[in-house]
């Protein structure tokens, strides 16, 4: 089992930059897979970028290809998101999550097993 709990949320004008962070507790040294997603009013949760623990680069979404950034402290066992330029498309409730004891990741939120609650972000124009 994982616990997790995002913060870092909040409301900022495009351009500006928010750092997510999801704190993880449990049993994280069984964690393979980590991921970002967010969900906007009536839309379908989305993958915007997942990182593999023991190897491989980070993955990202098109969409937010160049201006999100994921990272891993794995000391504190805290994931983040690092999120520059945004846009008021950005805005959305965004969630952290994790899947143990896999040989690959992915962003399709069916693959993952442990969920944060969310934090909102809400980009104005």
């Amino acid at each position: 089992q994982v616990q997790l709990m995002e913060s870092g949320g909040g409301s900022v004008q495009a351009g500006g930059s928010l750092r997510l962070s999801c704190a993880a507790s449990g049993d994280t040294r069984s964690v393979d897979c980590w991921g970002w997603f967010r969900q906007a009013r009536g839309k379908e949760r989305e993958g915007v970028a997942r990182i593999y623990t023991s190897a491989g680069s980070p993955f990202y979404a098109e969409s937010v290809k160049g201006r999100l950034t994921i990272s891993q402290d794995n000391a504190n066992n805290t994931l983040y998101l690092q999120m520059n330029s945004l846009k008021p498309e950005d805005t959305a409730m965004y969630y952290c999550a994790t899947r143990l004891y896999v040989y690959y990741c992915t962003t399709d939120p069916a693959f993952f097993e442990f969920w944060g609650q969310g934090t909102q972000v809400s980009v104005s124009s």
